[in-house]
């Protein structure tokens, strides 16, 4: 597959020198025109289903892919056009809501290590635990009058936050040394795109129930929500468990990175299908040489 892009731009293994406000929203097209996006969209499926097919034969490694964007920033259709050819047995997509009353009895990632992935499966978390440390953060009076946590870990946010990025930190090295690879994607809109898509579902009516009014209630929040993606992605970003930064302002070539950058992993990960030893091998021949005889 011949398609120029620098992951490496993109890609954030350590996030102590991240800058949110470096990270760019747009970079050049990595498609001539629709055609030839749907050709190369269709070959990173093909290629990524191969691998999932080796990480479900092999059944030693899984791998969780979360998403994570402002409202309108395309995780939706992004996990849908970049997965849709992967078989379905070995891909499953969770959507995290609003917390039930039953979740909220529980810790902050219990209802995430509810479904994680087993081994020889990819899980897509949308959205994911990280919103315990951004909507959160943004609106702290859910931890102080929804999460029904005690008094003494709410007296001090700042260290209740750290201590939820420290926590989110070593479960993700946690899973990694069992097997559970984490790749992050972080969906990065313009605060001045997502004003057009806004608009767009308001004046397209088949496209009008996508639209909240919290949505735009939101907006207003847009710097802090910036600080905290940043604060969240400084703290948690490993070489091991990275994050991507992706421009997702052309929604296409966003597609495209998010399938390279995914294709760029599990390449990493060694997926092959297992070889038999010798003793089933002779128990395969045996079986083929009575078929033959039929």
């Amino acid at each position: 597959m011949r398609l120029k892009l620098d992951l490496e731009a993109i890609r954030v293994p350590d996030g102590k020198p991240f800058r949110i406000k470096k990270a760019k929203t747009r970079v050049a097209k990595a498609y001539r025109d629709d055609a030839h996006y749907e050709e190369l969209i269709g070959e990173f499926r093909v290629e990524i289903d191969d691998l999932q097919q080796k990480m479900y034969a092999q059944n030693r490694q899984g791998l969780l892919v979360i998403f994570q964007a402002m409202d309108a920033a395309g995780k939706d259709s992004t996990i849908k056009h970049v997965m849709s050819g992967v078989n379905t047995q070995g891909v499953e997509v969770h959507a995290f809501k609003r917390p039930t009353s039953a979740e909220l009895d529980h810790d902050f990632l219990w209802r995430h290590l509810c479904v994680l992935p087993p081994r020889g499966r990819i899980g897509i978390f949308n959205r994911s635990y990280y919103e315990e440390v951004l909507v959160c953060r943004v609106h702290p009076e859910i931890v102080t009058k929804v999460q029904r946590l005690p008094a003494k870990t709410t007296a001090n946010l700042d260290k209740l936050f750290a201590d939820r990025l420290k926590d989110i930190r070593h479960l993700e090295a946690y899973c990694d040394r069992n097997g559970i690879r984490i790749v992050k994607f972080f969906l990065h809109v313009s605060k001045e795109e997502q004003k057009k898509r806004f608009l767009a579902r308001i004046d397209t009516p088949s496209k009008n129930w996508k639209f909240e009014e919290g949505d735009v209630k939101e907006r207003a929040h847009w710097d802090e929500y910036m600080e905290a993606y940043q604060e969240a992605i400084r703290a948690t970003a490993t070489e091991e468990c990275p994050w991507y930064v992706v421009p997702a302002d052309d929604k296409k070539n966003m597609r495209l990175i998010v399938s390279a950058a995914l294709l760029h992993e599990m390449q990493g990960m060694r997926l092959r299908y297992p070889r038999l030893p010798a003793e089933q091998l002779a128990h395969l021949n045996a079986a083929r040489e009575f078929l033959m005889a039929e």
